[in-house]
């Protein structure tokens, strides 16, 4: 059985030979070898140091790939270049910053060979900045309500899974990723660890809030529930415009001397044009990202792949 360990990076000059190194220690300590690591670069913008580091771990070790994407793609587009390119069967996924530390592999495992299809690691205390967190209990709300994910499942960037489950993944073709709107519609036999979550050894997130806003909005392509939410809610407003016209013509009926009130008027005009406005948004997220979709818009574009004993260029490298 072969395990491969996934690492998108991003920036991680400082960090990313101390995660493979320990990541090995810890695997070849549980005993889950022979092992691969799939490193994908994601356009590092430092100057080509992340590269020429990644480069030097394909030599140094026989079990290392390194997968160079020619632009940044996203954290989870560059994960899902990596789960093309493993070959395991056990597929291991963690960050490039030592914040999903090796060490809390043991537990994850002690869970997932239990059985489970896939095995998530999330943290009871996060050391992100308030801000991050706030982030993170949007998206966790959200993605409950919008794709009916289990209450009880918290997730992460750390996780195990199995072959199949890559396998169905790796179908999606779509350049809005969202890895666990694909996971769970490939299974639910899905169990959450708590682990410990670090410090980042080195530099700053790469999420900014745009990017977060990014990713956050692509579990609309993986849900109707925004579209059934604006036909409801435009379905209530219609009802209350209809007895607001009634209560208009009784209280005319009723006192033929009251004005109608232009600032209402003005306000009733500027809500409903507003809330137009959102849902036509809405449909217009929805008709944009299917255009994308059927214009094959690749998820990512790999330059090469190295093995640390020659460069192997991906003639058709749009996936």
């Amino acid at each position: 059985m072969l395990y491969s360990v996934i690492i998108p990076c991003y920036k991680s000059f400082h960090t990313i030979r101390e995660v493979v190194e320990l990541t090995m220690e810890e695997l070849t300590r549980l005993g889950k070898t022979p092992f691969e690591f799939v490193l994908v670069d994601d356009a590092s913008p430092d100057g080509g140091e992340t590269l020429s580091l990644l480069y030097t771990l394909a030599r140094e070790y026989d079990s290392v790939r390194v997968v160079e994407l020619a632009q940044n793609a996203g954290q989870h587009n560059a994960v899902m270049a990596g789960l093309n390119e493993a070959r395991g069967d056990i597929l291991i996924c963690l960050d490039d910053d030592l914040q999903t530390h090796p060490s809390q592999l043991p537990a994850l495992f002690a869970a997932f060979d239990e059985g489970y299809d896939i095995a998530y690691g999330y943290y009871p205390e996060k050391k992100h900045s308030m801000f991050r967190n706030f982030g993170s209990w949007v998206n966790h709300t959200s993605v409950r309500i919008l794709i009916n994910k289990p209450k009880d499942l918290k997730t992460s960037s750390f996780w195990i899974i199995r072959k199949f489950v890559r396998d169905y993944a790796i179908q999606y073709k779509s350049s809005f990723t969202h890895l666990q709107g694909i996971f769970l519609r490939t299974t639910r036999n899905i169990v959450s660890v708590p682990v410990q979550h670090f410090d980042r050894a080195w530099g700053n997130s790469g999420y900014t809030l745009k990017k977060l806003i990014s990713l956050w909005s692509n579990i609309m392509g993986y849900s109707i529930v925004p579209l059934r939410m604006a036909r409801n809610v435009g379905f209530f407003f219609s009802i209350m415009g209809i007895l607001g016209a009634i209560g208009i013509v009784l209280k005319k009926l009723i006192a033929p001397t009251s004005a109608v009130g232009w600032f209402s008027l003005m306000a009733a005009i500027s809500f409903f044009s507003g809330l137009i406005m959102m849902f036509l948004g809405i449909l217009g997220e929805y008709l944009g990202r299917m255009y994308m979709a059927q214009s094959n818009h690749p998820q990512y574009v790999v330059r090469c792949v190295y093995t640390g004993e020659h460069e192997t260029p991906k003639e058709d490298g749009l996936k």
